[in-house]
């Protein structure tokens, strides 16, 4: 099949094995080649305009406008630490003391269990 081909871009006559923009080393490509990068951490098309960067776009897309921030994967769940002297647990909820307001793992939630210093109430509302 070597009938002659016209190039839609540089409309130059090519044959069928260089009517290819890279095989003929096209100078209008960038007119009719137009490829959309995709963002390598949410999957989502990144429009280009013409003229501009592919990376940089993607880049700014990144620090923007990305919906996967690697940040968000790296939270850690377990950040609540017990207020309790000596001990380390944390726990992935806030287990807040009625009395004396401080955060306490479930170990140490009761009053009597961190030796609470509420403001003089009752250790227990029941009773």
């Amino acid at each position: 099949d070597f009938l002659p081909l016209k190039c839609d871009a540089c409309e130059q006559i090519f044959c069928t094995d260089h009517i290819a923009y890279a095989q003929h080393d096209c100078t209008s490509a960038y007119k009719k080649d137009v490829q959309v990068p995709v963002c390598p951490l949410c999957n989502t098309p990144v429009p280009v305009r013409r003229g501009e960067m592919p990376d940089v776009v993607v880049g700014e897309h990144i620090d923007r406008d990305c919906k996967s921030d690697p940040a968000q994967r790296k939270l850690k769940i377990f950040t609540n630490k017990c207020l309790k002297p000596g001990c380390k647990q944390k726990e992935m909820m806030k287990v807040i003391c009625d009395q004396c307001h401080k955060n306490y793992c479930l170990k140490h939630r009761h009053p009597l269990d961190h030796d609470c210093s509420g403001a003089g109430r009752p250790l227990s509302k029941a009773g």
